[in-house]
């Protein structure tokens, strides 16, 4: 349901559900849930590239398979174990306040939709086709959407572009994503480009990259005297690792650097 490849340091997952433009039912949320828990956990696994498989990114949460769930258990009524945990997880399964803590690079051809544009928002860097499609619909299903959209839209594209893109739930194409900033290219083959630059994250040192990407994360929300402090505890923090360490000498020594992650 969830493919996860390995291309080197880089994991692949791949949404599976090509029938229902890899909307996410119970079971492909779960299944989702876990497969970031595994990019997290495993050292060799240096960064991450998500994508849906024929020709849709994610239509998002499947509404036939997740709503009325959510509704009985809204009811405390009781629900299968299985779908019970698929709820728990559905936060994580779109990336909505879980700390992947590892890059991600998002490869977007066709429909990315709802759910699917929430967990787009967590991505690092973003391709899309010329065929994508963008678009958080929620209000007009009577719904809120309660993933990373009214959190990390407005800071990433603008609030008039957020505000637009929220409040009427219109869909808009890859040329207008581009230009408000959501993305980063419109390619022929997104996923070809996203691998090529995962492979290029992957190859840098991974605790610099990782102490990067959580400095930015954790630098956002803080006035400009405490994102200096805690940039600089970062960078204490890394200098001592034999990365840096090994970074120094092989520039020295006019060579490509050994990464070890320590």
């Amino acid at each position: 349901m969830i493919r996860f490849d390995i291309d080197g340091a880089v994991a692949v997952i791949t949404i599976d559900r090509p029938a229902a433009r890899n909307a996410l039912d119970p079971p492909h949320i779960l299944e989702l849930a876990c497969a970031w828990d595994r990019l997290r956990d495993d050292p060799s696994l240096r960064c991450g590239v998500v994508t849906g498989a024929g020709g849709a990114f994610s239509a998002g949460m499947d509404l036939k398979g997740t709503i009325p769930a959510a509704a009985a258990l809204a009811r405390r009524e009781r629900i299968p174990p299985d779908v019970f945990e698929a709820l728990r997880r559905a936060a994580d399964a779109l990336l909505a306040g879980y700390d992947l803590r590892k890059p991600l690079v998002a490869a977007v051809e066709g429909h990315c939709l709802a759910g699917g544009a929430d967990m787009l928002l967590a991505t690092d860097v973003r391709y899309c086709s010329p065929r994508a499609t963008f678009n958080w619909a929620e209000v007009a299903l009577g719904l809120f959407p309660r993933g990373n959209a009214t959190v990390l839209l407005p800071r990433q594209v603008g609030w008039v572009h957020a505000m637009d893109l929220l409040l009427t739930g219109r869909t808009i194409g890859a040329e207008a994503a581009l230009r408000v900033g959501l993305i980063n290219e419109i390619v022929e083959d997104p996923l070809a480009r996203a691998l090529e630059t995962a492979r290029l994250i992957a190859a840098n040192a991974p605790l610099a990259v990782a102490g990067t990407k959580r400095a930015v994360r954790e630098q956002w929300a803080l006035d400009l005297s405490a994102a200096y402090a805690n940039q600089s505890r970062i960078a204490g923090e890394l200098m001592k690792t034999e990365d840096a360490t090994e970074g120094a000498r092989a520039f020295a020594e006019r060579r490509p650097p050994r990464f070890t992650g320590r």
